[in-house]
């Protein structure tokens, strides 16, 4: 008897809680011959009280206690084996009337009905049977108000004694409760016409729960991933049919003579939001996902993309799909050695390759002997039958009361720092999306969440032509950009798609050279031009000149974020009021955020998908709600929400994190040490020129001493009604340096997995600071302007120097947003904003110091009165 007791006793706590159940039981349980053999020598009947076997558990494990993933995989570790273990363990010990093929027959009766109104019972089944999913799901169909759950376990007729209360809690696994207590009850029947020890009638509830559970995680995978080892196959409803798909593509394959296609997740501008009529690798293999590479051959078709996305790949792809955990292009390299012939052509399309990648692809395959084949027209294109047109929105222009410098400003600018440039480029090409708009103070609205338009433009010394959809550029814009003449300060209008060839046109003229830079450049254009006639640069003129705001968007890009601090507030005033009430999920608070931002003046949006995120969910770093993953919003977990706008006169993000009951001490350390790391590159003082690298860790520091750590940058660059991720300034080894007039967010943050996220996320500007001793030092300037959390801060932990720079923060919230709220009539808004930017150091912290002066004060005046 030892070694089954040993083996209980090490996995009690782990049954138990993988369970997670309270059962009450109103009956004990009685004879049930259609269960087992007839009782033998061996085996008479007993009546055994299920609640008495439970309490004697309690002592070994916690009820109460959520199952966590580590148990889950240890559960599903075991089960294999589970079910041989513990019946020869059970045949062992006395159990030797055990029959797994004996008739049984379970009805799930709603709490509501009593032992009267059974209903349509389902087939009978054995203890085999049982375990088959499709019987299982008839089951689960039989109680659909998961109040109390009566299961009946009998040989022919239905009578009250044979009826047995079972009242499970809801706990994360209650979808799966019916497979679970089926096979518990299975177990116990077993035992019950058995002699045996109390021991081994715990390893009949032992059997019970990996048995059940065991199945149910089968079953609640089965639901939503595919299951492609399955006989058939099992798809779950969110599965795309890409057969059709990957024939044609193939066929074209055949027609290019290549053996593999590699499609990539970008478009033709190398950008981070692409338009739908772009999403060709959602197109060809259903996945949605914002990061991922496809390949195809003419046999296989696999998927790379990262942890953020597996679970939805298994969601979203078909069984004609493979999928690889991993994104590295020597992942997909390594791959394609493996699967195409030495000498084979390897297919791609270089305005979806930026120079980097092809280098990457290039440097890994040439010495193998693959091939890569430049195929400019997409393949993808040619059989996407429905592809999504082009938006209809004509370009429009930016007023001029938000522009500081004009269009051509712009360009002779440009045009003097190619000047100046010893190399004497005579072009610079322009291939970002977002340098076209900002050159020429246009906008558009073909890329979701951004306000650009395709296009691309060549800047020569003494020309400038803009590639664009020419018919919506309207007349009056035609007469803004001087489009009827061709003088140097003209812009000749040339439809989107014919760049390469006047690309060649331009290089065969002497003494030309072109500027490019390499980060947003695709292949297609950079192939084009010889060594001789190229000059490269990480990033074009124009980029790094827009990354310096003017004056003027300076000025109206903290405007936007003084009204986008409106919304939040709202927001964080309506989740604590409607939280506590349950009726609120992850979806409703990024519909309300995004329906706060629509009423502030110059609104054109939000910047990007809102990240709204409760417990588990914010441990994703970058998981935004759908219908079918959106959590109810509780006081009992931590919130997250990263959200922003786009605002006619600038673009925000920021990400606030709150708790609306009782943090756990951990929690409160964990959020206040980011909110150290914050405020400490917030304060920092350092040399104009400084790149942001150089103090990122200052952002980590405070995490890092108690061994914590994040996964994702510190900041990155946003833009004046722009994209909200603006390269090239932020915090990681390839922005460049830190100048007056740049704006970056500051956000650190940290993620417990499964089970809370935090990040702060705030919009600074690089301003000139005085400094005793020297000259051209920098620091931030905060212009977000929501308060942080108070019962998350634990300032005992807080040195004064980060306490007083949060007390002026709070300040500067309340000097530049209580004049707001008055102006918009939001007098409770503007009552939580004082409440909850209440300074935290109080005149008293000053009373130590203020009582030691007093006292050297009245020391010498004491001994002087005694020596008199």
């Amino acid at each position: 008897m030892a070694l089954p007791v040993a083996w209980l006793v090490q996995r009690v706590d782990l049954i138990t809680k993988f369970i997670a159940v309270r059962i009450s039981v109103h009956n004990s349980f009685t004879g049930f011959p259609s269960l087992i053999a007839a009782p033998t020598s061996s085996c008479s009947s007993t009546t055994i009280n299920l609640g008495t076997i439970l309490n004697s558990l309690k002592e070994k494990a916690d009820f109460s206690s959520a199952p966590t993933s580590n148990q889950i995989n240890i559960c599903r570790d075991y089960t294999g084996n589970v079910y041989n273990l513990l019946k020869s363990s059970l045949q062992a010990f006395g159990c030797r009337c055990f029959n797994p093929m004996a008739r049984l027959d379970v009805v799930f009766v709603d709490g509501e009905d009593n032992a009267e109104g059974y209903g349509q019972p389902p087939p009978p089944a054995t203890l085999e049977e049982v375990s088959n999913v499709s019987f299982k799901a008839k089951l689960l169909k039989c109680h659909t108000h998961a109040n109390n759950l009566s299961i009946c376990i009998h040989p022919h007729t239905h009578t009250h004694r044979h009826t047995h209360t079972l009242a499970p809690s809801l706990t994360p696994l209650h979808t799966h409760r019916s497979p679970v207590l089926s096979f518990l009850l299975s177990g116990l029947a077993c035992g019950r016409w058995c002699r045996m020890s109390w021991s081994v009638w715990i390893l009949c509830v032992c059997f019970g729960a990996f048995t059940g559970a065991s199945r149910a995680l089968a079953e609640g995978s089965r639901s939503t991933e595919r299951n492609c080892s399955a006989v058939p196959p099992y798809l779950p409803p969110t599965a795309v049919n890409t057969t059709l798909r990957l024939q044609a593509l193939r066929d074209v394959m055949r027609e290019q003579n290549i053996t593999a296609y590699i499609i990539p997740g970008t478009d033709a501008h190398l950008s981070e939001y692409i338009a739908p009529r772009d999403a060709r690798v959602a197109f060809m293999s259903g996945f949605t996902g914002s990061a991922g590479t496809a390949v195809v051959t003419l046999t296989k078709a696999t998927l790379w993309t990262d942890s953020r996305y597996w679970v939805q790949a298994e969601r979203q792809m078909d069984c004609n799909w493979e999928l690889v955990r991993d994104v590295s292009i020597h992942s997909i390299t390594d791959w394609l050695i493996r699967e195409v012939e030495e000498g084979k052509e390897i297919g791609f399309d270089p305005y979806v390759f930026s120079v980097k990648t092809f280098n990457f692809y290039n440097i890994n395959l040439s010495p193998a002997s693959r091939n890569l084949m430049s195929i400019p027209a997409n393949l993808v294109d040619k059989v996407w039958t429905n592809r999504p047109p082009l938006p209809p929105d004509n370009l429009v222009r930016l007023p001029d009361n938000i522009i500081e410098r004009t269009w051509l400003e712009k360009v002779k600018h440009i045009r003097n720092i190619m000047k100046e440039n010893p190399y004497q480029p005579t072009a610079v090409l322009l291939s970002a999306l977002d340098e076209t708009a900002w050159l020429f103070n246009l906008r558009g609205n073909d890329i979701p969440y951004n306000p650009f338009f395709y296009s691309y433009t060549l800047v020569t010394t003494d020309e400038i032509w803009l590639f664009v959809h020419t018919a919506r550029v309207p007349d009056d814009l035609k007469t803004y950009l001087n489009a009827t003449c061709y003088t140097p300060d003209c812009v000749q209008l040339i439809e989107y798609g014919n760049e390469r060839n006047l690309l060649k046109s331009y290089l065969l003229r002497p003494n030309t050279r072109v500027w490019v830079g390499t980060e947003y450049t695709n292949q297609a254009l950079y192939e084009l031009i010889p060594e001789d006639k190229l000059m490269t640069s990480d990033y074009s003129p124009v980029l790094t000149t827009k990354a310096v705001k003017d004056p003027t968007e300076q000025r109206i890009l903290r405007d936007a974020h003084v009204r986008d601090a409106v919304a939040v507030m709202e927001l964080l005033i309506w989740l604590e009021k409607s939280v506590p009430g349950g009726k609120e999920t992850e979806l409703t608070a990024a519909h309300y955020v995004n329906e706060r931002r629509s009423k502030q003046n110059f609104s054109r949006g939000p910047s990007f998908e809102t990240i709204s995120a409760s417990g588990p969910n914010a441990a994703l770093a970058h998981y935004s709600p759908s219908e079918g993953t959106s959590r109810a919003l509780t006081v009992n977990e931590m919130y997250l929400v990263d959200s922003g706008g786009q605002y006619l006169d600038g673009t925000t993000d920021i990400t606030r994190t709150v708790h609306w009951g009782t943090p756990t001490d951990f929690q409160k350390e964990a959020f206040t040490r980011v909110l150290m790391g914050n405020i400490d590159i917030s304060r920092n003082i350092f040399p104009d020129g400084t790149r942001g690298i150089n103090m990122e860790m200052l952002g980590r520091r405070a995490l890092w001493e108690v061994g914590l750590n994040y996964g994702h940058g510190t900041g990155h660059g946003v833009g004046n009604y722009f994209g909200v991720h603006e390269w090239p300034v932020g915090f990681q080894s390839n922005n460049i340096p830190f100048k007056e007039g740049m704006f970056t967010s500051i956000e650190p943050g940290y993620y417990k997995e499964n089970d809370f996220g935090i990040r702060i996320e705030d919009v600074a500007v690089l301003v000139p600071v005085q400094t005793p001793y020297g000259n051209n030092f920098l620091t931030f300037d905060t212009v977000s302007l929501v308060p942080y959390d108070r019962k998350l801060i634990d300032t005992s932990i807080m040195s004064p120097q980060q306490l007083q720079w949060l007390d002026r923060y709070y300040q500067t919230i309340r000097d530049k947003m209580g004049p707001e709220l008055e102006r918009q009539g939001l007098k409770e808004v503007h009552d939580w904003m004082m409440e909850h930017t209440k300074p935290f150091q109080t005149t008293s912290a000053s009373a130590p110091i203020c009582s030691l002066s007093l006292l050297l004060y009245l020391i010498p005046t004491a001994l002087l009165h005694h020596f008199l």
